[in-house]
């Protein structure tokens, strides 16, 4: 057995590398080709290109990166008829996915295609539910409040669950990370997740740094922890070198402790959010999309919330501060409210936590019932 597994973003690459692992399990003489990062390389996957190159945000930046989108998604067909898979599983990353889908529909019409996570039609852009539908023959799906959505459409779709709740964080000790690092078991702690895409990092550090800044001028015993994503660690590392306050700099591997030993954490919406609360960390959400791109976005933007849990609640449990709310003054009023109120901690953790179960905590491990769902799709399609 080959199947092809494509991911063109590091979310994408770490549930790449769950599911390989998982289908060998399962078969232990599967093959894998396609295009992934490093983790989906140390599973066996060797991709052709670097997949940051496709780390893209916003309609603006796509048009400017189309040429290379284009060419990339090229190459990741060529490795579909070069190695003929008995099944493609694409992952996230929907505009580059669903170029690649259509691209293997036309040269391979009988290889099964899978798509592993669907776009979030609940928040913009619900018509791709359909174009989706006519792409890919399989939708495996994180999240119930998924599925109806493209099931009305026709598409045969598996709720496996999101990798996100099924973190284990038994390891991670929050006294430890405050011992090392010298900070006091009582003193508040300010954790900022400035975000993985460079877009992000660019947009947002700007606005934590100014906050940040205020919110330590008013408590001057707040210790300021920054968790550095891998994809974007030099960048970030060098900018919040250069501000001008002492703030604790974490590579991924510390950062579920730094997550516990939070008072209050600010993030960049993404599936970071999910890990806060999980930690039990009360926090903030913050984004920004360059300018031109949210102007041309925003018509399309239907759901009330960008946080996940928030919408599997359908109410505000953490504020989310998007674009024109994304400012310093708001960031420290929220944080700030937050850091000098217990109560308030404690009532938005919980609701927090309350939160996920809507979202199916406690399911099956994810990348077990992913690779059972491929391996039923290719069944089907042999018989």
């Amino acid at each position: 057995m080959k199947i092809m597994l494509v991911a063109a973003e590091a979310s994408g690459d770490a549930l790449g590398a769950g599911l390989a692992k998982a289908l060998r399990e399962r078969q232990p003489s599967v093959a894998f080709v396609g295009v992934g990062g490093p983790k989906m390389a140390d599973e066996g996957v060797q991709s052709p290109f670097d997949i940051a190159e496709l780390s893209i945000l916003g309609w603006l930046e796509g048009l400017r990166a189309y040429g290379r989108v284009k060419a990339r998604v090229a190459d990741t067909v060529a490795v579909a008829v070069r190695e003929k898979p008995d099944a493609v599983v694409l992952i996230d990353s929907w505009g580059f996915t669903i170029r690649v889908a259509k691209a293997i529909r036309e040269v391979l019409p009988d290889v099964p295609l899978i798509k592993y996570v669907g776009p979030q039609v609940w928040a913009s852009r619900p018509g791709r539910a359909k174009t989706l539908a006519h792409a890919v023959d399989h939708l495996l799906a994180l999240y119930a409040f998924d599925a109806p959505w493209f099931e009305r459409e026709g598409l045969a779709t598996t709720v496996v669950g999101s990798q996100a709740l099924h973190v284990d964080m038994s390891g991670a000790d929050p006294a430890a990370f405050r011992g090392t690092r010298g900070i006091a078991l009582d003193a508040p702690v300010l954790l900022v997740l400035p975000g993985s895409r460079p877009s992000e990092i660019k947009l947002m550090t700007p606005v934590y740094e100014a906050a940040v800044k205020q919110l330590k001028a008013e408590r001057p015993a707040l210790e300021v922890v920054v968790a550095v994503a891998g994809t974007v660690a030099d960048d970030v590392t060098a900018r919040v070198a250069a501000w001008p306050f002492r703030a604790h700099v974490i590579s991924e591997a510390d950062k579920y402790a730094a997550m516990k030993a939070a008072t209050v954490a600010l993030a960049t919406s993404g599936t970071v959010s999910t890990e806060l609360a999980l930690a039990g960390a009360p926090m903030v959400i913050g984004y920004r999309f360059a300018p031109l791109s949210y102007a041309i976005m925003k018509p399309f933007f239907t759901g009330k919330y960008a946080t996940l849990f928030n919408h599997a609640a359908d109410e505000e449990i953490a504020r989310e501060l998007i674009q024109a709310d994304a400012t310093p003054e708001k960031v420290v009023a929220e944080v700030g409210r937050l850091l000098d109120d217990p109560a308030a901690r404690e009532v938005q953790s919980a609701r927090q936590t309350a939160a996920l179960d809507l979202m199916g905590r406690g399911g099956g491990d994810p990348s077990e019932l992913a690779a059972d769902a491929v391996l039923k799709v290719i069944a089907g399609k042999a018989r």
